[in-house]
Order: C-alpha cells, then structure tokens, then sequence
C-alpha cells in the first residue's frame, strides 16, 4: 500500500509538473502580450476606485469614467518622469565631475594606499580594458541594437497595457463573463467567487505596496536632500519605483544612492546614506511588510522572499515584480475551494451572468429539423398551384374548404 500511494502521488505530481512547464514556457514565449495585459490588470485593480468615485460622484459615464482615470494616470507617471529627467540634466554635469575626481582619488589610494599598486600597473589595466573593448566592438554594436529593439518592445507593451486597462475598466464585467463561460457549468460559480476574493487581495497588495514603496521613496529621497546629495528626487523615484519589488528592490534602489553620496561626498557621507537606507529598510521589514503587507496578502515574509528569489530566478526583474501578487492570488483562490473563505463579507450573493444553457449537439439537429420542415412546406405550396382544385379529386377540395375564409358562406361548401 504504501508503494501504491506513493507511486500515484509521483505521476499525479508529474503530470502538475509538466503542465507547470508548458504554462510557463507559453507564458515565457508570449511574454510581449502577456506582460503588457498582467500590467493592466494590475493598474485596472489601482484605477477602479477612481472610475467607481467618478461614476458615483461626478454622474460621469462609464467610459468617460475609465478614460479620465487612464489620462490621470498617464500624467502622473510622465509628470514623474519629467520631474526626474529635469533633476538628472541639472545636474549631471556636476555629478560627472565629481564622479571624475572621485576616481582620481580612488586611483590615488590604489597606488599610494595599502595595495602599494604602482601607476603603470593602474595604466596597463586600463589599456587591457580599451583592448577588450576595441576586440568586441561587434559584440558592443549588437547589445546596442537589441537595446534598441527591447525600447521598442516597451514602448509597445506600454501602448497595449494602456489599451487593456481601458478595456478592463469598461468592460471587464463582460471580459470575466465570457472567461467564466468557457468552464463546465458545474465549476462557474465556485470559479467566480474565488475570483472575487483573488480580485480583492490584488486590490489590497497593489495599493499597500505603493503606500510601503511612498514610504521607501520618502525616507531615503529626504535623507539624500539632507545629506545634499545630487540627484535627491530621482534617486527618490528610482527607489520609489524599485520598491515595487519586495524587500529586494529598495536594497538595490538604495545602494544607488549610497554610491551617489560616496562619489560626490566621500565615505563619511556614504555611511550616513547607508544608515538611512538600512533604518528605512528596517521600517519597512519590522513594521509595514507584516503588518500592512501581511494583513493584506496573508503570506509569512519567508513566503515573500522565497517567491521573489523564485520568480527573479525564472524571469528576472518581471519574475520579481509579478510573483508576490501571483503568489497571493494564488494562495486566496486555493484556500477558498478547499473551503476556507478570507473573506466571508463578500458573500455568495454576487452571481456571474453567463451564456444560457445550450447542448451545440441537440442546437445543430434542432436547426437542421426546422430548415427541413421549411423547405417542405414551401415544396408543398407550390403543388397546390394558383387554381383551387376541382374534379374528382375531393381531398384536395376539402383542403381548400378547410382554409376557406371566416366571410365566405357556411353552406356554400355543402351544395354538391
């Protein structure tokens, strides 16, 4: 017996594995679709409220509703984006030149410092690094192209994410229905519940990430502006943009300003940057990932770490972004049909409106039936002809009696 259990364990586990790896390979081969339409889905659930509230408040259309919340959205992220790019051309200039002689200091320490490294062996490594560079010139010229080519996939993506999430705003009632319908009819509405709370708990770490991702930005951009480090406020997006990822992309994000600080400042400032950014991380992982985050996507912070390591592993930076949400979403609609509801205040009076009942079998005969009745009856009216009948043959004239009009004469028929 327990082989037996154990060997119809290792195929049913087989079998989920290998279905895993098409899925993911599908997903992987269409990543340029599927991303975009994930992204939407994502900025769909964050802009609902705004559509609901416009709708309710403001008597707005729906699809006036879901356009204005799009265009909000899109004039948030460029006014960002402006913000940013006009603090990096400001101050790029003068960043380089610190940058410039920060190197020179490190070069100096290098020779002059513990290392005792001599000037030409300094020179002979960076004519090795020319040379090596001049040798893969082609190799630099490609990587330059598929940089090109992967603008170009983003700036597609982006058109389609925007596209998606209009659509998802306006019509995603209609969209799960007809998603929903596709099941066995046995399984819709169970489906559509879990979907519910699946919705509900991406709704949740969507806007909890973003109001621990604020914090991040926040602590660290003020920090930097202190210290007056260059480039405060785009190291303050960066981090605030990096912070979608969890745990990990605030730690890269704030090591960026950490650089930034020992370039310009030198390493008595670095440290202090680098305090800044451990007592924010710590902020966030004693404070707001258990308690906000925690409370919102009910996953332990081992669980959080585990998925992002996996999903960066997978597929990188999209890997790490997608997989706490996914992970969540997951975690809501398993755990409801093995029957532990997360959210029992939803309620089960919310039902999926779905194509009617159907058999494509019986439909297809019934129609064939109906086509044939038709053509028979028309066949039989030409028979008939433009004459009524006479002669011998009374069943005909019967047939004519029978459909005689309610004017004619009652007695008429019985002169014979």
């Amino acid at each position: 017996m327990p082989v037996q259990r154990a060997a119809a364990w290792s195929w049913r586990l087989l079998v989920i594995a290998a279905c895993v790896t098409v899925v993911v390979a599908a997903v992987a081969y269409l990543k340029l679709v599927v991303v975009p339409v994930a992204v939407a889905l994502l900025l769909a659930v964050l802009l609902a409220p705004l559509a609901s509230w416009l709708q309710r408040r403001l008597r707005v259309g729906r699809a006036a509703a879901s356009g204005i919340a799009v265009v909000a959205l899109v004039v948030v992220v460029l006014g960002l984006l402006v913000l940013a790019g006009r603090s990096v051309v400001l101050g790029i200039a003068e960043l380089w030149d610190q940058a410039q002689q920060g190197v020179d200091q490190l070069l100096d320490w290098l020779a002059e410092g513990p290392l005792q490294l001599s000037t030409d062996n300094l020179e002979s490594w960076i004519e090795q690094a020319r040379e090596t560079a001049s040798a893969n010139s082609d190799t630099l010229v490609a990587g330059a192209l598929h940089a090109t080519v992967t603008v170009g996939h983003v700036l597609a993506g982006a058109v389609i994410a925007l596209f998606c999430t209009f659509f998802f705003l306006l019509d995603g009632r209609t969209i799960w229905s007809w998603v929903v319908g596709l099941l066995p009819r046995g399984s819709r509405e169970h489906v559509h519940q879990a979907g519910r709370r699946g919705l509900v708990t991406l709704g949740a770490y969507t806007r909890t990430q973003i109001l621990v991702a604020a914090v991040d930005a926040v602590g660290i951009g003020v920090g930097a502006a202190i210290l007056q480090v260059p480039l405060a406020l785009p190291l303050a997006i960066l981090v605030f943009l990096g912070s979608f990822i969890p745990i990990v992309g605030a730690v890269v994000t704030g090591s960026v300003a950490v650089l930034v600080a020992l370039v310009t400042h030198g390493p008595v400032v670095a440290l202090i940057m680098l305090a800044i950014v451990l007592a924010v991380q710590q902020l966030e992982g004693h404070v707001l990932q258990p308690f906000l985050m925690g409370h919102a996507v009910s996953l332990h912070p081992v669980a959080v770490l585990l998925a992002v390591a996996a999903g960066s592993f997978m597929a990188g930076i999209l890997g790490a972004l997608f997989a706490v949400p996914l992970v969540a979403v997951l975690n809501t609609v398993v755990l409801y049909l093995h029957g532990h509801d997360k959210f029992p205040q939803l309620g089960h009076d919310d039902h999926v409106v779905v194509r009617p009942r159907a058999h494509p079998v019986l439909d297809r005969a019934i129609a064939q039936m109906a086509e044939a009745e038709l053509a028979s009856a028309d066949e039989g009216s030409v028979d008939l002809g433009d004459e009524p009948a006479t002669g011998p043959e009374e069943g005909a004239a019967t047939d004519l009696d029978d459909a005689r009009t309610p004017d004619a004469d009652p007695g008429e028929g019985r002169e014979k």
